[in-house]
Order: C-alpha cells, then structure tokens, then sequence
C-alpha cells in the first residue's frame, strides 16, 4: 500500500509544469539555448526542474571511539505549479547512514536515518530579474532504522531559500523544533 502511493505520488510529480519562462527556471523556450539554460537551472534550487541531487558527508574521528560516520543523503527535488505566479518545491532529504561503533562489542550500524522534507513557495518569475527565493515549512519525520541512527523525535519548523543567479551562490536555512517532550537527544 506505501509502495503504491509513492508510486502515484512520483507519477503526478512528473506531470509537467506550465509556467511563464524566464531564465535559468528549467524550461526550454524556443530560440534558447538549451545546454545555458540547464546549465543555470541545475544551480537554482527551485526551478521547474526535477532532480535527484545526491550528498556524501564524511566525517571523521566521530564518536566516543574517534571512528569514521558516513552520511549518503538523497535529496529529490521536484516543483508543482499552483498558479502563474507561484510554485510550491517539495526538497526531502533522505540520509543513508554508516554509524560507527559507540563502544566495545558493538557493531556499526547502516541504514535508513530521519527523514526532513522541505516545502517551499516560490514565485515563478525572480525579484528584481535574478533574485530567486522560496519560503515554508519543514518537517522533521523520524524514519530512522535503528535506534542509533536517529534521536527518533519529531520535529518542524520553517525553512527559507535564496539565490542571485548572477553569484551562482545559493544560501539555506532551516529552523526546527522539538515537537515531543525532551528525551533522548534532538
């Protein structure tokens, strides 16, 4: 039953989008060039395009025991038209997680860590012709495999995106909070 409904779910994703063009949104207009214009959507965050960016964090000495942690995260990312004027961006991040060992006789632990997904409103044209921007929610879902990959808390809050197209610059930020009472870590 889940599997069909990210079946469906990725199904109307792919449904395309029909929103006014400007440069770097994704779409090919006609007299533009193609491999440009991919070229800047590919760099824009909430353009008309659907991608599949993947994210390979290491980081080392981590740990009580100064050992390696892998975090592999798949981050899709795919616009819905609402209006003309307005797309709503979905980005989640989904991290593959190497954990390991927090002591002697444990093993390392790979799997599946907490889930956040990302929704942004964006409008379809940029500010002032290259200032692109999104605002929304975002929700931390503990979808973790194992216990010691996530905390396993529930978290949400909001989310902003900007970028000027002429930096080739992109800049994030994220706010989340604790939606359960304090526990284990978060």
């Amino acid at each position: 039953m889940a599997l069909r409904r990210i079946l469906i779910f990725v199904l109307v994703a792919l449904v395309p989008n029909s929103t006014l063009a400007y440069e770097g949104d994704g779409l090919i207009e006609e007299g533009e060039n193609e491999t440009a214009e991919l070229a800047r959507a590919v760099q824009n965050p909430v353009a008309s395009l659907i991608s599949v960016p993947f994210q390979n964090n290491t980081s080392y000495n981590f740990g009580p025991r100064d050992r390696t942690q892998n975090v592999h995260n798949i981050q899709p990312v795919i616009p819905f038209s609402i209006n003309e004027d307005w797309n709503l961006i979905t980005r989640t991040i989904l991290p593959i997680v190497s954990q390991p060992s927090f002591a002697r006789g444990q093993d390392r632990k790979t799997g599946i860590g907490d889930t956040t997904l990302s929704l942004f409103a964006s409008p379809v044209k940029p500010a002032a012709g290259r200032l692109i921007w999104g605002v929304g929610p975002v929700a931390l879902i503990p979808t973790a495999s194992d216990d010691r990959l996530s905390p396993g808390k529930w978290g949400a809050g909001m989310t902003a995106v900007g970028l000027a197209m002429f930096w080739s610059r992109r800049r994030g930020c994220r706010h989340l909070e604790r939606l359960e009472p304090r526990g284990r870590g978060f």
